[in-house]
Order: structure tokens, then C-alpha cells, then sequence
């Protein structure tokens, strides 16, 4: 079993299903759990669907070098979006991902919808699963697909599934205490250094003492992400600079 692996998939898989998991509760809690379920299985079908016919088996189509390398910019460029915006978050320049917010503009917008309300409970369930889980399943597959160790990024997307709509369930709240930010942040770092050793070692890059370079890589992309963080801080240099 890769640990890394597994907590990398569990925090990035955490973060999208508490996203779904509160745009149903909010579709549930103004139209029942009827057609906010039947939403969710038909996306669960659909998720399944693309997994049976696309999935793993297009990593046959390329050379493992190319495979890699691809892979590693797509989760280079992906990991450093999330660092990107936790950073802005965490120091005022974004918005902070409020779900309880998010939770209550569901509930508005399906409110007002009239006797079309469960067709949209439905369909909002229905996109919000879809989105989350294509996200879920394109983490799995890319970081268990490339590290060689799928079935310990499955573990991780369980063990995060499980939490999270087991937490769900017991509160009947959005799970707004979460601290989203911070595992964004957190995923963000170990996404970015994966993607770097994955797209050098596509290239040919030859990384010292092997996997241990992705333990470094975390640390050196988890100070960076500190020092811009401090660096964007109110009241630093930097912001001081821009208030002039």
C-alpha cells in the first residue's frame, strides 16, 4: 500500500465530496430525498458508465514515459490552481469557500422554482454528483494510475466517501466546520509535487534517492506556499506596496 497515495486521493477526494454532498442535502431539505437520490444514483450510473468504457484502459494508449509526463503537468498545472487560490484565501485577496453559503443558494433557487422544483432537485443533484465524481475519478486514476498503486488510490476515495457522507448523514448539515481551505491547501502542495515528479521523471529526469524526492518536493513546494502566504499577507510588504 503507498500511504502517499492514499492520503493524497483522501484529501483531494474529501474536498469534492463534500461539495456534492451539500448541494444534495440542500436539494433534499426543500423538496424531500426522493428526487435528490434518484439524481444522485442516475450520476453514480453515469460515473460507472465512463469508468467501464474509458477509465483505466486509456493508459494503454500511451508510452509509460509520455504517460507520466503528461499526467505530471496536468497535475502540476491542477495542484498549483489549488495552492493558488488556498493561498489567496487564507489571506483575504479570495473569498473563503463558505458551504453553509452555498448550502442556503441552493435552498433559495429551489424554493422559487414552483412545480418544476423536483425536476430541478433532480438535475441539480444530478450536475453536482456528475462534476464532483468525473473530479474524484480523474485524481484516482491519474494518481494510482501513474504511481502504480490504483488500488491504494481506491482505498483513499473510500475511506474519504465514507467520512464524509458518514459525517453527513449524522449531522443532516453542511459540513461547514470542515476546514476546506486548509486541505486545499494541503492537497494543493502534494499535487504539485507529485506532478513534478512525475512530468521529470517523463522527461527522463533521474530524481536522488528516488520516491524519497517527492517527500522533498512536498516541503519545498509546502514552504513556498508559506512564504506566499506571509508574503500576501495584511500588513506585509508586499500588501503594503499595493495599498500605496
Amino acid at each position: 500500500m503507498d500511504v502517499f497515495v492514499v492520503l493524497a486521493v483522501f484529501l483531494a477526494a474529501s474536498v469534492e465530496f463534500v461539495e456534492a454532498f451539500t448541494i444534495v442535502l440542500a436539494a433534499s431539505t426543500v423538496r424531500g430525498w426522493r428526487s435528490p437520490i434518484y439524481g444522485t444514483l442516475v450520476a453514480l450510473v453515469v460515473l460507472a458508465a465512463l469508468v467501464a468504457a474509458f477509465g483505466y484502459a486509456i493508459v494503454a494508449l500511451f508510452p509509460l514515459g509520455a504517460f507520466r509526463a503528461l499526467v505530471g503537468v496536468i497535475l502540476l498545472l491542477f495542484g498549483l490552481k489549488w495552492l493558488r487560490k488556498a493561498v489567496l484565501r487564507a489571506t483575504g485577496h479570495k473569498a473563503l469557500h463558505d458551504e453553509s453559503a452555498i448550502y442556503a443558494r441552493h435552498v433559495e433557487s429551489l424554493k422559487g422554482a414552483g412545480p418544476s422544483a423536483d425536476t430541478m432537485a433532480f438535475a441539480t443533484s444530478f450536475n453536482g454528483v456528475l462534476l464532483e465524481g468525473i473530479e474524484v475519478i480523474f485524481i484516482v486514476l491519474t494518481l494510482g494510475g501513474n504511481a502504480g498503486a490504483l488500488p491504494s488510490a481506491i482505498l483513499g476515495a473510500a475511506i474519504a466517501f465514507v467520512v464524509v457522507v458518514g459525517a453527513g448523514i449524522a449531522l443532516r448539515a453542511p459540513l461547514s466546520r470542515m476546514p476546506e481551505n486548509t486541505l486545499k491547501w494541503i492537497v494543493g502542495v502534494m499535487l504539485t509535487a507529485f506532478g513534478t515528479f512525475w512530468a521529470g521523471e517523463g522527461i527522463g529526469i533521474h530524481w536522488w534517492q528516488q520516491d524519497v524526492s517527492v517527500i522533498v518536493l512536498i516541503a519545498l513546494y509546502a514552504l513556498l506556499g508559506y512564504v506566499l502566504q506571509r508574503w500576501l499577507q495584511p500588513g506585509s510588504p508586499r500588501s503594503a506596496a499595493k495599498e500605496v
